[in-house]
């Protein structure tokens, strides 16, 4: 009968800095590259130079790299602007798909188990959170070109932002479609050559007519 393999076998034998990111760092086992982690992972894990592993508990590790990769990938697209739940998991979900490299090569996308983690990190760190969305999309959204209330709601809505959070911002907020219909006559009246397909525009970009009508008398 042969002897069982020992499980502890495979050792870390290094941790470099990367080039490319020095936040991460290359984690060598046995003398060869196996996985990179973020330095913070590194410290919660307990990774460290000599310590060894079964097979089993450097899958885990392996999972513990893709979900750092991952996380903060998602974590820079909701600092570039803040973005609904339903945006960052579209955005999550593409990361599951495969998908090819310049070279032609398949990458094969994550786990949706992963995503639906760093999903709920992104949560639990207040970095996905639809109210603070409505509330900046409603405030900065053409803020000088001008746009409807109308036009507001049905972008929220394709968003994924629940009617009730999206009709008490918009309850709450002191932009009125009065004041958006100047700044888009302002700009765009020239272009027109009668007042019917000004109107026309404008109706078209969710103003009421009423209101249009108010606009224009008040800018003559």
């Amino acid at each position: 009968m042969g002897v069982a393999p020992d499980v502890w076998a495979m050792k870390i034998t290094a941790i470099s800095a990367q080039q490319r990111d020095k936040n991460r760092v290359n984690v060598m086992v046995d003398g060869s590259y196996r996985f990179s982690l973020d330095i913070s992972q590194v410290i919660d894990l307990g990774i460290r130079v000599g310590r060894e592993y079964s097979d089993a508990e450097l899958a885990d590790l392996e999972n513990e790299s893709q979900f750092g990769k991952v996380y903060n990938r998602a974590l820079e697209y909701c600092l570039m602007r803040p973005h609904s739940s339903k945006e960052v998991r579209d955005y999550l979900y593409r990361k599951t798909r495969d998908s090819r490299t310049s070279t032609g090569m398949v990458k094969k996308g994550v786990s949706p188990e992963l995503t639906d983690r760093v999903f709920r990190r992104l949560v639990d760190r207040e970095y996905i959170n639809d109210e603070k969305f409505a509330k900046f999309w409603i405030e900065n959204r053409h803020v000088k070109k001008g746009v409807s209330h109308r036009k507001l709601q049905a972008e929220l809505f394709t968003k994924g932002v629940e009617r009730t959070i999206v009709d008490n911002l918009l309850g709450a907020s002191e932009r009125n479609d009065i004041d958006e219909l100047k700044k888009i006559i302002a700009k765009k009246q020239a272009r027109y050559d009668n007042e019917q397909k000004l109107i026309a525009y404008l109706a078209r970009q969710g103003f009421g007519y009423d209101d249009i009508k108010t606009a224009l008398k008040d800018e003559e």
